[in-house]
Parts: C-alpha cells; structure tokens; sequence
C-alpha cells in the first residue's frame, strides 16, 4: 500500500487529543504530559501481515519530547511506552491498520492549538514560575485555586477564611493578587503551585472568558477538580469531575470533607489542628473525620498528639462523649483507620491506647 493510502497517520493527532481528555479524567498526568509535549513522527507500513487475502498494516509512533519532560520519564519508558500504545489502539477504527510500536525519544517539540490549551505544554517563559512567587501566594497548606467570578467575590473570601482552620490555603484572584503584580502572570503562578481546583458554579460562571481558562488549566494538569454548584450545573470538561450541590454556609466542610481523602491535604489538615481556637471549632473540624479513608502510622500519632497536646481540641467532636450529635470522634476513627483502640484517660485530657490503660489498672490493684 502507498503511503498515500494510509488512513490511520491523519488521525493520530486527534486520537492524541482524545487520548489526553482520557488522562485528564483518570488523573494520569505523567501520560497526559507526554502527549500533550510531545512532537509526533510516524513510520508506516512498519510491520506487515498478511492471512489468506487480508493484509493488515501497523505503524510506529515516536513521541518525541522536549528534555525538561523526557528526563522526568525516561527511566519509567518500558512501563509507559506499551500503556499508550493500548490506549491509542482502543481509539483506532481504521480497518486494517494498527500501531505496532509506541516510541517515546528525546526531541524539541512543535507547538499546536490543541497542545497549547490543555495547559501543559512547556514554554519557559509563559509557564515559568518565579523564584519565591509560591511563598508570596500561599499560606502554609493545602493549596486550593478557588476560580469564580467578581460579583461573587465576598462570598467566595468567605469561603478562603472558612477553610483555613481545616489547613487549606485558598488563592481568591481579585483579593490575593498585589496591585503592583502582574496580574495575568499571577494567576497563572498560582495555577502552576496549586493543589487543587474549585469552580464556584455561579449563575455568571461562564461569562467570564477567564474563569474557563482556569478550567482547562487545572484539567490539563490533572490536579483534584471539584465545582461548586450554586446556580449552574457544570459544564464542558468540567463536567465530569466531582460536583457539590450545596450553599454557601454549607460548602466549606463539604469541600474539605471532599479534599481530605488526599493524603497531603490531610497532613495540613493534621498540621493546622494545634492552631484551633475553641470548642466550636473544634466540633466543626471534627466534621471531616468520617471522610478520611485511610491514615497512617505516622499521621494517626500526630493526630492524637494535637489532641493531648491542645486542650482546644479536645471538643466533644474529637473525644467521642457526644456520639449521637458528633459522631464517634477519634477514638471511632482510630479503630476504624488503624484497628487500634483508644480511649480517654481518667483524666479526660489525653487519649490513649486502650492496651495501655487496662495495663494501667492493673498495676493500681
């Protein structure tokens, strides 16, 4: 067959297209970084078969990537190199063609529409972020982008203050950037060093060029991705992330209750409890508890060690007195996460393996 005749090479840059939507969505970034870098060489007719009358033809791809990307991946090639290569092959409805060989090389990449908007294509001086510009924009944390639009603007600062004792960070556009900063460069520092990504689903949401651009930023780098319905269903890419039906008061323990289930988001969750202020906010924070899925070893002794350490703590949410209004507390979320039981100590100021206090008893006989 002439190479005119192939039908499958046309097609490869939009099963790539397809193919980063899928990575988007699965949160495979590494893949998704790959191809969206990547500059595509095509040898056809690289392997040939042929069974009674049916001649069947594959070709290679080479991906080739800029070094900044090639050195992060590299070493992992003989992994990644055969996963897009099924990938792709489950896009492809070309009869009688297939790609026999996914190649993955060193090589300056071309730019292309499609490359440029989902957000990772490397370009030194658009995507670079500058020394010191992470600590200026965020507070020690979680960081959580919080997209939305102007008129929202109070709510959404609201919303900033109402998640920082949970030990989430929040960037909020139109209050945390500096008047002497550029602006535009700003935003995008801060969607380069976040941790996750909300969309404040606002009845205007869409009316903001801005705000959709952030959307496809934060798709394409694959970060956590919740929007926040309040007056429109999400849309487009967005879509398919996960979506909180609820108001303003209730959003911000449904957000961290959401976040949580990340491991890093839990270590600055664990990180602010010694900061509490009160009782109450300590009952609130408790909130989250029945949402984290796993914790470990480590994280379970500092959990409890901002317990005993910080008398704030010790609400009725985290001690478990009051199960039937706040739940179990720590002593139920120990066992659960790390089957270990714990109680209170005579004192009601520390909690204990459960092990430890019966030991306890029995030397006082």
């Amino acid at each position: 067959m002439s190479e005119s005749h192939y039908k499958l090479p046309e097609k490869i840059e939009h099963y790539l297209a397809m193919l980063s939507k899928t990575y988007s969505f699965d949160g495979s970034v590494t893949k998704l970084q790959i191809i969206a870098n990547a500059q595509v060489r095509i040898e056809v007719g690289h392997t040939r078969y042929e069974q009674y009358d049916d001649v069947t033809y594959g070709h290679a791809i080479f991906l080739g990537l800029p070094e900044p990307v090639y050195s992060e991946c590299h070493f992992m090639k003989d992994l990644l190199e055969p996963e897009i290569l099924k990938d792709l092959n489950k896009l492809n409805k070309v009869k009688g063609e297939f790609i026999a060989e996914i190649a993955i090389e060193l090589q300056l990449a071309e730019d292309s529409n499609w490359r440029r908007e989902s957000g990772m294509l490397l370009d030194t001086e658009i995507r670079t972020v500058a020394e010191g510009a992470a600590d200026r924009i965020w507070s020690p944390g979680y960081r959580l982008f919080l997209s939305h639009k102007v008129a929202s603007k109070w709510e959404t600062s609201v919303l900033k203050e109402a998640l920082k004792p949970f030990g989430i960070s929040c960037f909020v556009a139109h209050e945390d950037i500096e008047p002497t900063k550029q602006w535009q460069d700003e935003i995008e520092n801060a969607l380069l060093t976040m941790d996750a990504f909300i969309a404040v689903m606002t009845p205007d949401f869409h009316d903001s060029k801005w705000t959709d651009q952030e959307v496809g930023f934060a798709v394409a780098r694959g970060v956590p991705i919740i929007a926040i319905r309040l007056g429109t269903d999400p849309y487009g890419f967005i879509a398919k992330f996960q979506a909180l039906r609820c108001t303003w008061e209730q959003a911000p323990i449904r957000v961290a209750q959401l976040l949580i289930k990340h491991t890093k988001a839990l270590d600055a969750f664990i990180a602010a409890l010694p900061a509490c202020s009160s009782f109450d906010q300590a009952n609130v924070l408790s909130g989250v508890l029945a949402s984290i899925e796993k914790m470990s070893a480590e994280q379970a002794t500092k959990i409890v060690a901002a317990f005993n350490n910080h008398p704030q703590v010790r609400g009725f949410g985290f001690d478990g007195a009051y199960p039937y209004k706040y739940g179990g507390g720590l002593p139920e979320f120990l066992k659960r996460t790390r089957r270990i039981d714990y109680a209170l100590a005579d004192d009601k100021e520390s909690l204990i393996p459960l092990a430890k206090k019966v030991n306890t008893k029995r030397r006082s006989l």
